[in-house]
Formats: C-alpha cells, structure tokens, sequence
C-alpha cells in the first residue's frame, strides 16, 4: 500500500493543531492560587469601608482590573469614589507592574446585612475572590443557621408527617387484611 500525501500532510497538521492549542490557552491565562486576594478587615458595619487586594502575580503587568461586588443590595456599594444603582456593583482599578492590585476602597451600603462577595479578573487572568462578612451594631457577627424556636418547628412539623405516614400504612394494612377475608 502506498500512503498519499494528502493523508499524511492532514494527519501531520491535526496533530500540531491538538498540540499547539493547551499551549496557547495556557500562554495567556494566569492562574493565581486560591487565596490571592483578601479584604481588610474582613468583618465591617453597614456603610463601613473595607480595603480589597490581591498579591503579586495575580494579573499581567499594569492591565485593568473589573472588580464587582455582590450582596445585599449590591447596588449601594461604592468601588473607590463611585457609587453604583445596579444590582451588582462593578468597577475597575489597574494592576501594578507587578501583577498585584493594590489596596482598593470598597464602601458597603448603609443597609449592608449577610455575606459580600468580591471578585477580580482581567482580560489575562481568572484573578480572584474574597469576602466580607458584615457585623451586627454592638460588633458581633450575624447570626446563620437554625435557632432554638426554627429547630423545634421542624421536629414537630416532621414528627406529624411520620405520625401520619404510621396513620395511612396502619390503614392500608387493615384494609387488605378486611378484603383477604
């Protein structure tokens, strides 16, 4: 058998095309490890401000950062000097040369309650992530989770249901018992 050029002309340039491709994805993606941006403090009050950044080689040298933030109404949170009315406010800042993005200003809305979550990225990186959580007024955290009163509520609420579950195969059980006779 002989092989014609065209196949193996064809076969050579798939091949280089499955191979050149991760290698381009990867050329221009930074990956940052987990944890590389942080929020400082990481608990504050309604309409405090809190300061967002992340470390070095985060993102490519001097490009521009969209930061957003989403929670509670999300609108009221300020990026820096401007204020947003949309649902998840969302601003931009620039990487220094190193690739880190340096102390940003985020002020939460007056009315801020639960849990703000902060995002970075760019055109070259999946940048990264971190959170406020946002404090009661004498300091302490929100608190999550079921009390006392909605625990109990749910027992009682599932107790009735097996209660009832007993009830209707207690029933079923006597009924076939009446027609096997």
């Amino acid at each position: 058998m002989h092989a014609r050029p065209w196949y193996t002309a064809s076969a050579l340039a798939l091949t280089a095309t499955i191979l050149a491709v991760p290698a381009a994805a990867s050329a221009t993606t930074i990956y940052p490890p987990s944890g590389s941006c942080t929020t400082s403090p990481a608990a504050v009050g309604p309409g405090e401000t809190l300061q967002f950044a992340c470390q070095a080689a985060t993102f490519s040298s001097n490009e521009t950062v969209t930061i957003t933030v989403t929670g509670e109404n999300g609108a009221g949170a300020r990026i820096g000097m401007v204020r947003f009315a949309i649902t998840t406010a969302s601003g931009t800042a620039e990487a220094s040369a190193d690739g880190s993005l340096r102390s940003v200003p985020i002020t939460l809305p007056s009315d801020a309650s639960g849990t703000y979550n902060i995002a970075a990225l760019s055109a070259t990186s999946v940048g990264g992530t971190a959170a406020a959580t946002i404090a009661t007024a004498d300091g302490a955290l929100p608190v999550t989770g079921l009390g006392g009163s909605a625990t109990l509520g749910i027992l009682v609420g599932g107790g009735a249901l097996v209660a009832a579950g007993l009830a209707l195969g207690v029933a079923a059980v006597m009924r076939r018992r009446a027609h096997a006779d």
